[in-house]
């Protein structure tokens, strides 16, 4: 018991400090490159760079204001474990915004600021969401809704009000322009979120239907050091039982997997797909 409280304390330590380090790389990349372009990466973010502009309100303080009403209604949603480590996401994204503000321009070309904004961005909403947590604003929302709707799916419902908000700061700006870089940005961060959670070293899936599967398994995992699964099959057409051959292997395996089937087995039928993330032995752990 003694043991399960002592991890208890350490992963909500670790996720409290992963929650804080997320959310100050978000507002590096929010107050150094997009907001003095008056770029928008979506969320509430995107209409306090509105209110910041148009109100001279400070865009902490706005993001702040605006999660209120939410984290009043998350709290009996959502659980108060999640929205204390939210609330401490937001805070920390608030206040840093508004002290990095004070910090000089770095670049007023949008290309650039796009591009080092929405990574950054990314970089540290992978973080927070690894922590189990969230900073408010679209993705709160999203979480609340699903609780009353299990059906809708979150990341059509936060490409939705992205849009919608990217559209806005287009219309009170005037600028075209922006809803294009804005785009780019949006783009950048969930890319950076794909890659933090899945790697960029992406595995390839390789199925190999032939007469001669025993055969080909037992070389590539002499060779390559790959192990394969034998899956039961039926050819429809033929209406024969086969054994499917299924195996993960990297990249600059798979040349040489097909070199090994086409040299057993000319005829072989092969398959090879992107495989999204793979787990285990010879691959990433968790």
């Amino acid at each position: 018991m003694i043991i399960e409280e002592k991890y208890n304390i350490k992963k909500l330590l670790k996720e409290g400090i992963g929650t804080i380090v997320g959310a100050v790389i978000m507002a590096m990349g929010t107050s150094l490159f997009l907001l003095p372009n008056q770029l928008s990466s979506g969320g509430f973010s995107g209409i306090a760079t509105i209110i910041y502009y148009f109100l001279n309100i400070p865009m902490g303080t706005t993001i702040l204001a605006l999660n209120i009403p939410l984290f009043i209604i998350a709290i009996y949603r959502l659980g108060k474990s999640f929205c204390a480590k939210s609330l401490l996401g937001t805070i920390t994204f608030s206040i840093s915004i508004d002290l990095l503000d004070k910090i000089p321009i770095i670049t007023d070309d949008r290309l650039l600021a796009c591009i080092y904004g929405g990574i950054m961005i990314g970089i540290g909403t992978a973080i927070i969401l690894k922590s189990n947590s969230s900073t408010g604003g679209s993705d709160l929302l999203s979480f609340i809704v699903k609780t009353y709707n299990s059906n809708i799916r979150m990341g059509h419902m936060i490409t939705m009000i992205d849009t919608i908000i990217v559209a806005l700061n287009v219309i009170f700006f005037k600028e075209i322009e922006i809803g294009l870089y804005s785009a780019i940005a949006i783009y950048l961060v969930g890319k950076m979120i794909d890659i933090i959670f899945e790697g960029i070293y992406f595995t390839k899936l390789i199925i190999i239907v032939s007469d001669r599967n025993e055969e080909i398994a037992k070389q590539v995992g002499e060779k390559i050091q790959r192990g394969a699964t034998g899956l039961f099959g039926k050819g429809m057409y033929t209406q024969k039982n086969k054994i499917i051959l299924m195996c993960a292997a990297s990249r600059g395996d798979i040349a040489r997997i097909k070199t090994i089937a086409r040299k057993i087995d000319s005829n072989s039928f092969i398959i090879i797909a992107n495989a999204r993330e793979v787990l285990g032995q010879g691959f990433k752990r968790e």
